[in-house]
């Protein structure tokens, strides 16, 4: 059986990417191997593209009402990814593609990316998304919790916050 790519997993390096950008081309090439990511190619614009790709996907997770944050996730939709394919390319199994053969590694993680924030958000929950409530913390989240209600990027996270508020009674 050959699982979706265009699941959890991109959300998750989404998040990764977003949380602790990539130092430079390499880094991210070896992040994109950590998830499990085929890489067809690599070019010189990758790095500032991937950059790109992370900051026009945090507009989304930063919608304030679900209706922007769809807007924001159609709009780059629309701007990246293509009518489905069903390909075979690397040998492994037969499986769908939303995106051009021969993208760049910048083009992949686009699609790769903002389709599987389109089937997080639509199979999970449109809340499914977000920044860290701790009070001194920016990072992102994505919630792949059984009950959905994450509100914390980390454990870490969570229990300081409880402290705060033990403290702050």
């Amino acid at each position: 059986m050959h699982i979706n790519p265009y699941g959890t997993d991109p959300v998750l390096l989404a998040v990764d990417l977003a949380n602790h950008p990539p130092a430079d081309l390499a880094d991210l090439v070896r992040r994109c191997d950590e998830h499990a990511m085929s890489i067809e190619s690599v070019g010189d614009g990758d790095y500032e593209g991937c950059r790109a790709v992370i900051d026009a996907w945090l507009t989304v997770v930063d919608a304030a009402e679900v209706s922007e944050r769809v807007d924001r996730l159609n709009a780059l939709l629309a701007t990246h990814a293509s009518y489905p394919r069903v390909t075979d390319h690397t040998g492994t199994g037969w499986h769908i593609h939303y995106r051009e053969s021969g993208a760049t590694l910048a083009g992949q993680l686009a699609v790769l990316i903002l389709t599987g924030t389109a089937l997080h958000l639509t199979e999970r929950g449109m809340g499914r998304l977000g920044r860290c409530a701790s009070s001194d913390c920016e990072r992102v989240y994505a919630d792949v919790s059984r009950n959905g209600r994450q509100r914390y990027c980390s454990p870490r996270c969570g229990s300081r916050e409880a402290v705060r508020r033990h403290r702050a009674a």
